[in-house]
Parts: C-alpha cells; structure tokens; sequence
C-alpha cells in the first residue's frame, strides 16, 4: 500500500527499475484527502495524484495489478486508516516518512521505507556562483538575477520556454528532497503556494488559480558576512555592543537586510550573549549556539511566551510585517530584551512610520533606539532617536513647547526629523530647511508680529534688523519702542528698524 509521501518520494521509479515488486494498492481515503487538498489549491495534493498517475502507467507497463480498496469515508487520520487496513489484510506500507515507517513497524506490520539518496537537483543547475535568486515561469524563459545586493543584472539562463509540466517536475523533486537535504522542510503550505526551505534555498512554489500559471521563485544567500566586513565607523560599533537594545534594520528587498541581521546576531554571539532569532521562513544560516524559531510552526501566543519566559539577551526577529509582529517586537523590549527587527522601507524613516501608529509616541525611544538603513550591502544612514520637551522646529509660541522625539543622524549628530503630536495628530517633520530662530529673535519676533504682522525679523552682522513698510511705521508707537529697548537692554544686544527700501530709523531718537 502506497502513502502520501512514497508518492512525493516518486515511487513509481522504483516500480519502474523493478526495486520493489509487487501488486499496488492505494486506500480510496488516500484518493479522497489528495483531491481535496488538490481542490483546495494545495501543491502537494495535486504533485501526488500527477505521481498517481504515473504509477498507474507503470503498473500498466510492468504488469502489476493497480487496485483501489478500502472506503473513502473511512473516519480518522489517512495515515492510521491505512495502517489498520494493512493489519487486517497483511499488505506491506511504502513510505518515505520516518513516523509513519516507526509506527507501522511497532504494529506489527511490513514497511518498504524508501531511504533517500542525495542527488543533484535539477534546480541547483540553474544556480552559479553569483547567482542571487531563479525565477522560473510557465510560458516563459528561466531566469536568474546575477550579481550582488543593488548591483545585478537579469538574464536569461536558457531559450527553452518552459511549460506547466516542467515547473511541476522541478516543484516535485524540491519537495521530495525535503526528506533528503539537511535542515530542509516545508515551511509553508497555503492554498496555491508553498514554501520550501532547501538547504541554502528558499523556494517559492506557486500555481493557479493563485498565480496565472505554475512558478518556482528560488532564493539563495549570495554572501555571508562578519560584521567587520562592513567597515562600520567604531561610533557605531561601540553603540551596538554598549547601548544600542532596540535595533531596526531597514532597506528595500534585496538590499541585504537578512545578512547583516545574521552577522549581528553573530557579533551578539561572540560577546557570550544569548541570541535568538524569529523568522518567517527560516533562512538564516548562524550557529547552533543561536537558536532560530519558525514563526509559521508556532500557535498564537507561543512564541511571546518562550522569549520572555526564557529572556535572551536579543532576539532577532527577521521580516516584521504585520501588528502580531510589532507586538511581540514591543513587548520584547518593555519587557527588557535586547530586539533587532528586520523591515521593508525604501527610506530610513519609513521604518520608524511603521512604529507611529501601533505605540504610544512617548515610549517609541524606549522601544526604538537605532535605525540602521541598508542599500545595496552597505550601511548607508544610521538613526538614533532621543525625547525632549521643546518648542518644535517652525513654533514660535512659548506655550507651544510639548515632547519631541529627535530622530538624529547618529554619526554627524544633526536632527533630521522632529515627531511630535500636533492637535490629535502625529507629526513627522522633516527638520532640514526650517528656519530656527534663537531665542531672542523668537522674542523680538512674537512682539513685533503682534503689532505689525507684515515685518520681518531677521538676524545679520551680529545685529537684530526688525523690517517694515513705511506704511506700518503709524503703528509704531512709543509703547512698543519701550519694549524692544527693554529686550535690548536685558540680554545687551543692537536692535535696529529698517523700512523696505533700505532706508533706518533709530529708535533711540
């Protein structure tokens, strides 16, 4: 009797080379739960009835019977339902799965365990050296991006169109290899795409009515580097191993977000700190010191629990996307963790946009210390976000001043943005092109404005000019003479009017 995974092993190649012998039974529960899954957009469902198929042939070709028994209402898992036929009948179980094979043997019954043989894959041949990423494509050529993050070209690998049945030979092995690659398992299994991770690949299988056609996107790691092997400033590498906790990682597909999130982890590593990592697939490739958790395996809250239960010192959460993520990101770090979170951004302040609405803006600094923004493998801007209270920049009213959390370039020490509720609203404002004024121009400034709101208040030549029309100059009068000569005298310093077209008046006259 064959079960779901002899067919993703491709069983019907050992009928074919007459390794195994013998009349070829298939339980209808198996037939049921394979058109199910198949109906349902599962790939392995519909891989496993194309196997059906060719197993059917070759019993054909060999001259072995090709039975259907049992019933497909059969209650209980598919595995167990065969299991029990096999007891009553004395048939021996094919299968590829290790479980399945243990449990048969403890019953009592004959197991043909198809024991994996490691082979080159058809898709590893699509892969050079510098060979980031195969796009293969029914109806269209395959494809490979070659180069390095931010610096690689499109090609063509070949000019064979490929077709439906080509991308499923391919989607076949990948799968079945699970069971023969080390560190290899179906990450994930959703209707019309499944995700694989090989080894060192990544593969993204998807087929229709999802996608318009059957497609196999396979990603591999083009480099692995140390931290030292980005030439960061020492600043830098003194706040990441003395204060920085609450790291974000940010950049534009393929810019090399994952690599140095892994060499990070390993720097972490080296200083005796427990790390662990949350990825969605897994597809970092660090040492067995550093434990890396599947988020798509665990149940809703299981993960939150662990971490903080167990408290490592950081916690690498690769591919933040959704407010589960962000949560247990903050949480993480309220709770005292060390986090570094891995996001898409196609600017060093978008990954702080993704923290404005999903957090109380007063703890974003206690949550989010350092943004390190990456383009093509490098590390090109780096953030650092401190709270003050102060009038923000472009306010002019005292009773303005309210907390602002500075978002600072973190190597020339500039503020570059300012965040900061205005009304019921957060504001993210680029502080770069407004005009600050000191304190005594903001004075001078307020008092003239409340009289004449056309001047201008300017600062030149170690002077205070205060510039009107000569229109304006009715309403100025003795009182408010008085108090830009008390401004003058308190802090010691020149304050002169000046009309429009260039001519004084001196206010001492």
């Amino acid at each position: 009797m064959i079960d779901k995974s002899a067919l993703l092993h491709e069983v019907s190649k050992y009928f074919e080379k007459g390794t195994i012998y013998g009349n070829i039974l298939i339980h209808r529960r198996l037939i049921s739960e394979l058109e199910r899954e198949a109906a349902e957009g599962f790939v392995t469902g519909e891989l496993a009835l194309e196997e059906l198929k060719k197993l059917k042939e070759v019993a054909d070709k060999v001259l072995v019977n090709f039975e259907f028994v049992g019933s497909e209402k059969e209650a209980g898992n598919v595995d167990e339902v065969m299991r029990d036929y096999c007891l009553k009948e004395g048939c021996t179980i094919v299968t590829s799965d290790e479980i399945q094979k243990k449990i048969a043997e403890l019953q009592g019954i004959n197991v043909i365990y198809l024991q994996p043989v490691i082979e080159e894959l058809e898709l590893e041949k699509f892969f050079t050296d510098d060979t980031m990423s195969v796009h293969l494509k029914e109806g269209d050529k395959p494809k490979a991006k070659r180069g390095r993050p931010g610096y690689w070209q499109m090609v063509e690998i070949s000019d064979e169109i490929l077709t439906s049945n080509d991308i499923k030979r391919i989607a076949f092995e990948v799968i079945s290899s699970t069971k023969l690659i080390k560190d290899s398992f179906i990450e994930i299994e959703r209707k019309g795409s499944t995700i694989v991770q090989l080894g060192n690949y990544r593969v993204i299988i998807t087929r229709p009515p999802l996608s318009d056609g059957w497609e196999i996107t396979a990603t591999r790691p083009v480099t692995r580097k140390k931290l030292e092997d980005y030439n960061l400033d020492e600043r830098l590498i003194d706040r990441l191993r003395e204060r920085a906790e609450g790291i974000v990682i940010a950049g534009a597909p393929g810019m090399g977000k994952t690599t140095f999130a892994q060499a990070l982890a390993e720097f972490y590593m080296s200083m005796n700190k427990i790390v662990k990592t949350i990825e969605s697939p897994r597809d970092m490739h660090l040492p067995p010191a550093i434990t890396q958790y599947s988020k798509n395996y665990a149940e809703i809250g299981e993960l939150h629990d662990i971490l903080l239960l167990s408290r490592p010192d950081y916690t690498v959460y690769d591919e933040m996307r959704n407010d589960e993520d962000f949560k247990l990101y903050v949480d993480l770090r309220l709770a005292g963790i060390g986090a570094i979170g891995v996001v898409h951004a196609t600017s060093p302040i978008d990954a702080i946009h993704r923290f404005i609405n999903r957090v109380d803006i007063g703890t974003i600094p206690n949550i989010l210390d350092t943004v390190i923004f990456l383009h093509s493998g490098e590390v090109k801007k780096v953030y650092s976000l401190d709270m003050t209270v102060k009038v923000p920049t472009g306010l002019k009213e005292a009773d303005l001043a309210r907390p602002v959390i500075e978002v600072k370039d973190f190597l020339n020490d500039t503020v570059e943005y300012e965040i900061y509720v205005f009304g019921e609203q957060t504001m993210i404002v680029p502080v770069k092109g407004i005009k600050k004024m000191n304190p005594i121009e903001s004075k001078l400034n307020r008092l003239i404005e409340q009289v004449i709101p056309d001047a201008k208040v300017k600062y030149e030549n170690g002077e205070y000019l205060v510039v009107l029309s000569r229109e304006d100059i009715s309403v100025f009068n003795r009182k408010l003479v008085n108090k830009i000569k008390r401004l003058e005298k308190k802090h010691g310093v020149k304050i002169r009017i000046k009309f429009e077209d260039n001519s004084e008046k001196d206010l001492h006259e």
